[in-house]
């Protein structure tokens, strides 16, 4: 008998290495930390822009943004251990506070979802624009473009997680070469800067790094992605949603850091019109050819983001829809129409659904990333908050005095990042949208005689 023989229904021998733990590790970690990863392309340069140029305090600045999302993955260490079967945020505020309060972070997911998916490709757009300028005239409708051939791909069939895993992995690998080159580049002075902070040094930093938090987008995801891991049971979904945590952190972590370090020791202030600052980075260190890839893997690993969300998004409104189960029992509270799928098992009116919101934002926003940050950093703390505070409840309730200061202090940091991008005035739109959803979604759970296990809509594979 061939050494490539195997079982009935199992690969060959030669192949089963791909459905290995290691390997399906990978696929899982560095296909959900594309959303994190990606947000190092535009946090960095919004900190610098909320410190009006201000270089000598950008990496305080990204420090604190890094030790604020270390404080909130510490308690989705928790979060995950508690729900290895999924559902994050939505699962704990049901178990904590009532069904209902599943609403509040799950109407934050849809907002995360369409601003992730205008965001993603307005920056993506903005990275081909600072390397083709050309194109610079054309901004939105090369955005809109780009969120028209993400959501085509998604139409035609969900990617495979190895896809966004390679397109993480090849981001990573260039700006890893970037801060090679750019520790031995000399200072190249681009852009603004403002030796001058427009407050105190404290009151600078406090002010300037909620913006930055939309680096923490992408963090919850593991804690509901590992719904996913059906060949796993609850010991190893709990150790694949740690391991991504952690791993998020430290990738994400060194990334930023490196090139905080190295925009401040370069000189790379606040860019110029029709590029970015990670752009004028990587044009200051690399050669050429460095730079003309490392643009072109920014840019994938962006629609790679946008194209999770397109996902995620349409496959939680499906969820949620109305069907009718065999034994005739009527379940979920949206439109019927929301949980139907084309061929290749994609929910086409939620997609389009996501396709003309995230256009219409990525259009009132004039295809500026920068103009988005704030309100991204918004939705997906309110998430936080719900999940932080639900936790707390959990650790008061079983006795852990420890637990719970690190939960409190973790929602006390959550709370205070979104106070300051609210005060800022329109941000509020991304809070008044979120809560809108969660309103709806509730009057519709009301309507519907308050059916049990609404929660478990966020663990259902999309």
């Amino acid at each position: 008998m061939s050494s490539s023989a195997s079982s009935p229904g199992q690969p060959p021998r030669r192949l089963m290495w791909l459905h290995s733990r290691p390997v399906l590790l990978f696929a899982f970690a560095f296909a959900i930390m594309a959303d994190p990863v990606s947000s190092v392309a535009y946090a960095i340069e919004a900190a610098l822009r909320a410190l009006n140029g201000d270089l000598s305090l950008l990496l305080p600045t990204m420090c604190l943004v890094l030790g604020l999302i270390a404080l909130v993955i510490l308690n989705y260490h928790q979060l995950v251990a508690r729900y290895p079967q999924g559902g994050g945020a939505a699962a704990a505020a049901g178990d904590a506070f009532g069904e209902a309060w599943a609403f509040v972070p799950m109407g934050a997911l849809i907002v995360d979802f369409v601003l992730t998916i205008a965001i993603s490709c307005a920056a993506a757009a903005a990275a081909l624009i600072a390397y083709l300028p050309a194109l610079a005239p054309w901004r939105v409708p090369l955005s809109l473009a780009l969120i028209v051939a993400v959501a085509g791909l998604t139409w035609f069939g969900h990617l495979g997680r190895a896809v966004f895993a390679t397109m993480t992995v090849g981001f990573i690998a260039a700006a890893l070469l970037v801060l090679v080159y750019g520790a031995l580049a000399q200072p190249h002075p681009t852009g603004t800067i403002n030796p001058t902070p427009p407050h105190p040094p404290p009151v600078a930093i406090a002010l300037a790094f909620p913006v930055a938090m939309a680096l923490a987008t992408g963090v919850e995801a593991p804690s509901s992605a590992i719904a996913q891991l059906g060949q796993l049971v609850g010991a190893g979904r709990r150790r694949f949603g740690r391991i991504t945590l952690w791993l998020t952190l430290g990738i994400v972590g060194t990334i930023t850091l490196g090139l905080t370090i190295e925009a401040s020791r370069l000189r790379i202030g606040e860019p110029p019109a029709n590029t970015t600052q990670l752009a004028e980075l990587a044009r200051a260190a690399a050669p050429a050819p460095l730079f003309a890839a490392f643009q072109l893997m920014t840019a994938l690993l962006l629609l790679a983001a946008a194209c999770s969300s397109f996902q995620a998004g349409p496959g939680l409104l499906k969820a949620l829809a109305r069907q009718t189960l065999s034994e005739g029992q009527t379940t979920g509270i949206l439109p019927a129409p929301l949980g139907r799928t084309n061929v290749h098992h994609t929910p086409f009116w939620g997609l389009l659904l996501f396709i003309a919101i995230s256009a219409v934002v990525t259009v009132a926003a004039n295809g500026r990333e920068q103009r988005l940050v704030a309100f991204y950093a918004v939705a997906v703390f309110l998430s936080f908050l719900a999940g932080l505070t639900a936790m707390a409840v959990f650790f008061r309730r079983d006795r852990r005095p420890v637990q719970l200061a690190v939960s409190l202090v973790g929602a006390l940091g959550v709370a205070f990042t979104l106070a300051v991008n609210l005060a800022r005035g329109y941000p509020i739109a991304s809070l008044a949208a979120a809560l809108l959803v969660a309103a709806v979604f509730y009057q519709l759970w009301v309507r519907a005689g308050r059916p049990r296990g609404i929660a478990g809509a966020v663990t259902k594979p999309d």
